[in-house]
């Protein structure tokens, strides 16, 4: 038998029936639901008198369009309550487990899956929101789909799905201070473009993945997406186990399930003459932190750069992009951004809202005081995250500081739920998208790491963490 991927594996165990002319059939594992695309693929299923196939893969919670303020719809418009209640209905209706927003499981879905061990290693799952890719980081295949597909998954726990090329990216060497895993990412998506894994799915390896912790890996799988790939992958191993041990929906040791399941787990990663359609290597040694200048998370440059010169560019369309992005971000070629002033920082999302991204924000921002011209929004990923950080005091440095400390949901990433910029705003924010109005028509979105994120909040401008001390 030839040598397999990790994605070859997993790929091969769920196939129900092989490409041919038409899409291959793929079973799904797990199901993970939101309000905003789900209500017409419940009402989709309503027309045609069918009922959703494995409700016991199926899980539901709210984040998109909720309020962080309070848990009072009264602060999000119309449109986000009326899918708020209407996943309230169709969960009952259906009977899908909905963490609601009073459910201590209630958080960001992709949060929430690893966080209860609903996740786990050389599974398949699909969600319809498009950094589904955050669950690769232990070890599964699991990428968005459209409204049309959830509601194929609901009725069959099937989708049809073309198999992607193999993609490995080598990230190897030591992290310096100040420097993290958004940095690594937000580097690699510099490096190839926000098309450049078009096509691929992406698997994470080398020395510096593997002493990164669960979260971080989190992180780096989060944004794959914004490489143009279907999905990222880590493969498990014993930082993966750990983690997954003892959480909620976790195999239990009773009966020998535990054994059994780590067993498979640790066949799953690729072979060692397993062959690649493409590698990219990344000397993390060298690494600065990572900031984005302009409208794709692919425009970024090292925090003590420069602005690039769209005059420098010989593709005429590329050229073009980059002239569109400076004037959308009101930037000159050649300004550095240490020093750019900015109205908000955003520290939350799929991607950094974790109690370790949570930590390293707070310990910046431990005895000092946000600038008063900057407004500091941080938002726990979930309500477990919120618990253990107040049970750590985490809330009270941010509130001490001058940040506002908010209740679980996707808040400012998607600005879907009242928390959004105004025109002409500028935002440093911890989540993984900066097109133009992705945070507010007419904002400004730089995206960054959580350390450099608290940094700004406190000098009221772009800054380089490392300028503060401690590192």
């Amino acid at each position: 038998m030839p040598p397999k991927t990790l994605y070859d594996k997993i790929w091969d165990a769920h196939l129900v029936t092989p490409e041919t002319d038409a899409p291959a059939i793929l079973y799904i594992d797990l199901h993970l639901v939101h309000e905003v695309t789900t209500p017409q693929a419940f009402e989709g299923l309503r027309g045609r008198g069918l009922k959703v196939r494995r409700t016991d893969r199926t899980i539901a919670t709210m984040d998109h369009s909720i309020p962080t303020i309070s848990r009072s719809l009264s602060s999000v418009d119309s449109q986000a309550a009326d899918q708020v209640r209407r996943l309230e209905s169709n969960c009952r209706e259906f009977g899908v487990q909905l963490f609601g927003m009073d459910d201590r499981r209630q958080g960001i879905v992709h949060v929430i899956g690893p966080e209860l061990g609903l996740t786990q290693p050389g599974q398949t799952i699909v969600c319809g929101d498009s950094h589904t890719s955050t669950h690769g980081a232990l070890g599964a295949l699991a990428f968005g789909i459209g409204t049309t597909e959830v509601e194929q998954v609901l009725a069959s726990q099937c989708l049809l799905s073309r198999k992607s090329k193999n993609f490995a990216v080598e990230f190897d060497g030591a992290l310096r201070p100040g420097v993290t895993a958004k940095d690594m990412v937000l580097a690699l998506i510099g490096q190839i473009g926000t098309g450049g894994a078009t096509a691929h799915v992406l698997e994470y390896k080398g020395s510096a993945i593997r002493s990164l912790d669960m979260e971080s890996r989190m992180t780096i799988c989060n944004m794959s997406i914004e490489a143009g790939a279907r999905a990222g992958l880590v493969a498990p191993d014993e930082t993966t186990f750990q983690y997954v041990s003892g959480r909620e929906y976790a195999p239990k040791p009773k009966d020998g399930a535990w054994d059994r399941a780590l067993a498979k787990w640790k066949a799953l990663p690729s072979d060692q003459d397993a062959v690649y359609d493409r590698t990219v290597r990344i000397d993390v040694n060298s690494l600065e932190p990572v900031i984005t200048f302009g409208t794709n998370p692919g425009m970024s440059i090292p925090i003590t750069g420069h602005v690039p010169d769209p005059s420098n560019t010989a593709d005429s369309s590329a050229r073009a992009r980059l002239e569109g992005a400076l004037k959308y971000m009101d930037l000159k070629p050649g300004q550095q951004l240490l020093g750019h002033r900015v109205d908000v920082v955003f520290i939350g999302s799929c991607t950094n809202s974790r109690l370790s991204d949570l930590r390293s924000a707070a310990g910046v921002m431990r005895g000092r005081k946000v600038n008063p011209a900057v407004r500091v929004l941080v938002v726990p990923g979930s309500q477990e995250v919120k618990r253990q950080a107040e049970a750590e005091g985490l809330d009270r440095i941010f509130k001490d500081a001058g940040a506002q400390w908010r209740e679980p949901g996707c808040s400012m990433c998607i600005a879907m739920n009242g928390d959004q910029l105004e025109p002409g705003q500028s935002s440093v924010s911890t989540s993984n998208r900066n097109f133009e109005g992705r945070q507010g028509r007419g904002g400004r979105t730089f995206l960054a790491s959580p350390l450099t994120a608290a940094a700004t909040a406190i000098e009221g401008h772009i800054a380089d963490v490392r300028s503060l001390g401690g590192f």
